[in-house]
């Protein structure tokens, strides 16, 4: 029998964050980051064909600049 090995990386460690990671990291709800990363220029959004990710790390800066969400 095979082993099956899983890496399973910590979010504050990942790169690129799914919805439901990023909604978990920040404690934003789903619909709400769904709206953010809608908007034609959003900082933080990586298309990935019809997938939608969120640099972390632009995330970050952006919950750090503005006021309210």
């Amino acid at each position: 029998m095979k082993e099956v090995m899983t890496n399973t990386i910590p979010i504050w460690e990942k790169l690129n964050l799914t919805i439901n990671e990023a909604a978990e990291y920040s404690n934003i709800g789903i619909n709400r980051l769904t709206e953010l990363v809608n908007k034609p220029m959003c900082p933080f959004v990586l298309h990935v064909g019809k997938k939608r990710l969120i640099k972390r790390k632009e995330f970050e800066k952006y919950i750090e600049r503005v006021l309210e969400v």
